[in-house]
Formats: structure tokens, C-alpha cells, sequence
């Protein structure tokens, strides 16, 4: 059960309002290193999603939930007890406002600057009626040394490590600007035995806490010994405190000092950082408010310069006087890096898994091959040009590029018959998605269905490698039991020639500096129709023998043709060629509102035996 001078424990239980997943990683780290149990962030309130996010707690990734509401999240974590609120400056108020009708919530740190006064003022007093607390607006937070730490309060791990963070002293510390606590947590550790609390009260005028509201429970904390307080130009509260020095309401030792005297030095009336901090009368200046401290009996330095040493004193007369007892150091648990960070800073690497050498996305433009897909695209590449960067890596010629677009445009139907074709619209008549219904097609690509570019391409390779005679090859892959690929066609034969077997050879005569494996292949063929005339150089052949043709003039070397035609380069061109035509049926079918196929009956042998084989 917490006191009520106390906001948080070692056992403070939080929810994160917005998306700040940083701020709650380091709550977390902060959490590891007190030697906390349990996590304090209980869970993320995002109106947008729920779900789950990962975090880590030490080198162990645990879930904390994403709740889409402020009301389910209290339902399910009633232990929760402060809320740090990350709305932006537009929704803040609001989320503000609801909290402070939340039962279980009794403490709200407030982050956005720049809200209304108004606003501020109505939710400072609202949260007073209720008797919660509010930290801020326009507030880094505060940490409760060894215990629990607000966001982002306290700066990186290094800082919460040099200002012994992760066990409490005997100071209470409050101030009005954040930064200046960071700085004043070092000073504090390094002339005493450390804070036990500290709380940055936020720079806009109207906070929902004040400096004196957190000066009187530290008052009341029997594990806080000596109070240091940091107020700034502007606004009068440091009056309040000097009036508590005076009547007694506070009577721990207080070493404080309002920042802002220099202002005096400065030419017109200066507006500093805050929102707070302009002084508009006399008494509103720095110094004004340091003598009027100074004379109610609080320990003012003459500058910030002597800030440190006050501090020093004072605990040391309380040391010595037997009013303090300090801390014991502890050796707190080492909280790992996160990669990212550790990468960053050049401390660790690490094997990578994949590899890419054709494309980057890295950067403002990501580029294939090195070329930025701007210039791809402003350059005229075209489809050609991006395979040649993607799959050969190099920068083809125009008319190789326009061999592998014709290539691509003859492949890319053959018909509803052909098997591909035959399971994508099969696919789609039973209600299958494009891409089902796609890869429904492609996977019927093989020895037997497009598989003749990659095998044409090794057989006549094989024949002309070796300076076999065209009967000799035949011969040769007879004696193999192998049938040649890329030779032979149901329709088209010598006296009736297939157009586009036509327009391949004819541009790559017109094109290529040299076709010694189509020449190769032609004569082959010679020997071929003299048996049967449609044992012509197909499709499939033709284009197999003129992209290794190709791929010479491109200067691949043997063992490189060799390597794309074990890695299936070749059937690649049929797969993305066939696609286009596969996506064509698809839509067809779509488009004709066509009903489930069912073979017809009597297209099927029924062969079934009178009964089954009897076996013993």
C-alpha cells in the first residue's frame, strides 16, 4: 500500500498512452537494472490497433499488450496506477481528462508542450479535487531512484548509471525543467549519496503539480534527508516555497536556486525555453526570487556555479550530524544494447543471412544492378534492360533487349488447351484467387510443359560441343535413349513454318554478330525432316540455342551457360513469359462469370475390376 507522499514504488505498474515504443523500452531497461521483479509497463493504449509489441527485458523478449482503450485497459490491469501520457498536443487534454475519471489511476505524466492554458489550469484542478497527481504538461517526467523511472526521464543508460539511478539516496529532487534534472541528477551523485526522487514539474505556466506540492512530500518521506530544487524566472511559486521555509511546513534542509539571472545582462525582456519563464514584473526576475529564498532560511548559492557545493556541504553536515546514513552501494545488473544502437556505435557485428548483389533499397532511390530505378525507368530500359540488370547483371544491348521482349511476347500464350493454361482456369472456375489460381498453372511447368527451352538449349550444346555431325548427334542421343527437346511440332512443319520460329531466326540473322548453335540446330533439323517433315526446329528450340547465342555475344564464358542451364535460367523465360498469358485466362474467366468445371463423364475410361483382389 503506497503512503501518500508516495506517487511510485519498486512495485508501480504503468500504462503507456501512444506510440512510443523507445520510452517504453527504457522504462523497461531501467526496470532490469533496479533488480525489479516485474516489468512496470503493463500495456500500450493505441486507439488504432491492438494486438501485442515486443520489448525486452534483458537479453528475454516479452509481450506487452496494445489495448485500443483506456477503459478496457484499467478493467484488465487494475494494478496499473499511472498513466504516461504520450497524445500529441491536440488529444492530451482529453486523454487527460478521461484518465482522471479512471479510479485505479492516480498519478498522469503529461508530456505534450504546448497546451491551452485554460486547459491546463482546469486539469491542475481537477486532478486537486480528486486528490490525484499530475506531472506536467510539457514535462520529461521523474524517476524514483531503485524504483521506477517516467518515459524518457533521466536521459540514456549511461547517465542513469553515472547518477547511481538504480538505488535510492537520501535527496529529493524537484525542478521545473527537464534537461536541468538530468544535469542536477549528476550533480546530486556526485556530492551525496545519491536521489531518492526526482520530478521535473514541466515548463508550461500552469503545471498540474507544483515545485512546493512535490518539496511537501518529499517533506513527508522519512527516506529523504536533505531537498534541492531548481525554479526559473518567471511566475511567483517560488514565493510559496519561501513562505512553507518560513512557517515551518518545511524544515528539511533545502538548497535551491532559481536559473534565469543572467536574464538582467540581456538586452529588452527575454523569453527563455519555457513557457513560464519571462519575468513581467520585478518579482518575478531570478533574483528576486533567490534573496527572497535566501532570507526565508533556504541555502541559495551565489550562482549556479556554487550550486554543487552547497549541496556538498549540507549533506556532509547531515552525514556528520548522524541525520543521514548513506546509501550502500550496489553493482546493479548490466542492461545488454540493443543491436541497433550497438551497431550503430561500431560494437558488434554480425554474419549476415542473405545476400543480394542484383538490387539495393537502401537510400533515397534503390537501384537494380547499381542503377537507380529512376534511370531505368527515364532511360528506356524496358523489360529487356531490367532482366539483363536483375538476372545477368549487366547492361545488355538495345537489341538484346528486344530479343528477350520478343522472346517474352511469343511465349506468353499458347492457347486454353495446353496444361497450364488447362489447371488456371480450372482454378478459377472453382473460385480459387488470382494468385492461387496463377501458381495453379506454373506448377504444371516442367520436363513435359515448358521445360524444352532449358533442354533444348543442353542438347544441342552437347552436339556442338563436341563437333558431332548432325547424324552423329542423332544418332549419339538415340543410342541414349534420349529424346532431343526443341525438335518436333503437332501443326507446323517445313512446308507450313511456324511464324514466330520465323521471326526469331530472321532478326537474330539480322542482329547477332554470329548464330553458330542456331546454325548448329538447323542442320540437325535437316537431317530430322528427311524422316518426318513436321520434325522441325520448334518454339522451344529456337529459343533455347538463341539465348545461349545470346548469352556468348554477352560475353558469358562456357562454364557460366552451363550454371544457368543447371539453375533453370532458360525455363525462367517461359515461366514469366506464360504468366502474363496464365493471368490472361484467369481474368477471362472472371469476366464470363464461368461456373465450377466438372469433367464430362463420358471423356473418362472406366476400367474398374468386378471386385477387389482377394489376398490370402
Amino acid at each position: 500500500m503506497k503512503k501518500d507522499y508516495e506517487l511510485f514504488t519498486n512495485e508501480t505498474k504503468a500504462f503507456i498512452y501512444g506510440e512510443q515504443l523507445r520510452a517504453a523500452q527504457r522504462m523497461l531497461d531501467f526496470d532490469y537494472l533496479c533488480k525489479r521483479k516485474d516489468p512496470s509497463v503493463v500495456a500500450l493504449i493505441t486507439p488504432e490497433r491492438g494486438g501485442f509489441e515486443k520489448f525486452f527485458w534483458g537479453t528475454k523478449e516479452i509481450r506487452v499488450p496494445r489495448i485500443t482503450s483506456l477503459k478496457e485497459a484499467a478493467a484488465r490491469f487494475p494494478e496499473a496506477d499511472v498513466l504516461v501520457n504520450f497524445a500529441s498536443q491536440r488529444s492530451a487534454y482529453d486523454v487527460t481528462i478521461e484518465t482522471l475519471e479512471v479510479p485505479t489511476i492516480r498519478t498522469i505524466a503529461v508530456i505534450a508542450e504546448g497546451i491551452p492554458e485554460r486547459q491546463s489550469r482546469r486539469m491542475a484542478a481537477l486532478a486537486k479535487e480528486k486528490g490525484k497527481w499530475i506531472i506536467g504538461p510539457a514535462t520529461v517526467g521523474g524517476v524514483k531512484a531503485g524504483c521506477f523511472k517516467i518515459g524518457n526521464a533521466a536521459g540514456t543508460m549511461e547517465n542513469i548509471k553515472e547518477a547511481k539511478l538504480y538505488r535510492p539516496g537520501s535527496v529529493g529532487f524537484v525542478s521545473v525543467s527537464g534537461g536541468l534534472s538530468n544535469e542536477a541528477y549528476n550533480i546530486v551523485a556526485r556530492t551525496t549519496d545519491g536521489l531518492n526522487e526526482g520530478i521535473a514539474i514541466g515548463g508550461d505556466a500552469y503545471p498540474g503539480s507544483t515545485l512546493l506540492d512535490h518539496l511537501l512530500r518529499f517533506e513527508k518521506n522519512p527516506e529523504i534527508k536533505l531537498l534541492v530544487c531548481l525554479g526559473e524566472v518567471g511566475g511567483t511559486k517560488e514565493y510559496e516555497i519561501a513562505e512553507a521555509v518560513k512557517s515551518k511546513k518545511i524544515q528539511k534542509p533545502l538548497v535551491m536556486w532559481a536559473t534565469g539571472t543572467c536574464a538582467k545582462v540581456l538586452p529588452g525582456q527575454v523569453q527563455f525555453g519555457h513557457a513560464g519563464a519571462k519575468a513581467n514584473t520585478a518579482e518575478e526576475t531570478a533574483d528576486a526570487k533567490n534573496e527572497a529564498l535566501r532570507k526565508a532560511g533556504v541555502i541559495v548559492p551565489t550562482s549556479f556555479d556554487d550550486y554543487h557545493s552547497k549541496i556538498k556541504e549540507t549533506y556532509e553536515r547531515l552525514v556528520k550530524e548522524g541525520k543521514i546514513v548513506p546509501a550502500k552501494e550496489v553493482s546493479p545488473p548490466n542492461v545488454p544494447l540493443d543491436y541497433a544502437q550497438a551497431k550503430a556505435e561500431g560494437l558488434v557485428r554480425r554474419p549476415t543471412n542473405f545476400v543480394s548483389t542484383i538490387c539495393d533499397e537502401r537510400g533515397d532511390v534503390h537501384n537494380y544492378c547499381g542503377v537507380p530505378i529512376d534511370t531505368v525507368i527515364e532511360k528506356g530500359y524496358g523489360i529487356g534492360g531490367v532482366i539483363g540488370l536483375l538476372w545477368f547483371k549487366k547492361e545488355i544491348p538495345p537489341y538484346a533487349c528486344r530479343f528477350i521482349e520478343m522472346v517474352v511476347q511469343i511465349i506468353a500464350d499458347h492457347g486454353p488447351a495446353v496444361s497450364g493454361a488447362h489447371n488456371t482456369i480450372v482454378a478459377a472456375r472453382a473460385g480459387k484467387d488470382l494468385i492461387s489460381s496463377l501458381v495453379s498453372g506454373v506448377l504444371t511447368i516442367g520436363p513435359r510443359f515448358g521445360g524444352a527451352v532449358n533442354g533444348a538449349a543442353e542438347h544441342f550444346l552437347y552436339g556442338f560441343r563436341n563437333q558431332l555431325a548432325p547424324r552423329e548427334f542423332i544418332d549419339a542421343m538415340k543410342t541414349k535413349n534420349v529424346r532431343i527437346q526443341g525438335i518436333g511440332h503437332r501443326l507446323h512443319s517445313l512446308e507450313n513454318p511456324d511464324a514466330r520460329v520465323e521471326l526469331m531466326k530472321g532478326f537474330a540473322k539480322k542482329h547477332f554478330k554470329a548464330t553458330p548453335l542456331l546454325d548448329y540446330a538447323l542442320s540437325v533439323e535437316q537431317v530430322t525432316t528427311q524422316k518426318k517433315n513436321n520434325l522441325i526446329l520448334n518454339v522451344d528450340g529456337c529459343i533455347g540455342v538463341l539465348l545461349v547465342d545470346l548469352l556468348k555475344e554477352l560475353r558469358f564464358a562456357d562454364s557460366e551457360i552451363d550454371e544457368m542451364i543447371k539453375a533453370g535460367l532458360f525455363n525462367a523465360f517461359f515461366v514469366l513469359g506464360r504468366s502474363i498469358g496464365l493471368i490472361g485466362h484467369y481474368f477471362d474467366q472472371i469476366r464470363l462469370e464461368q461456373d465450377l468445371y466438372r469433367h464430362p463423364l463420358d471423356d473418362i475410361l472406366y476400367d474398374v475390376p468386378k471386385g477387389p483382389e482377394k489376398v490370402g
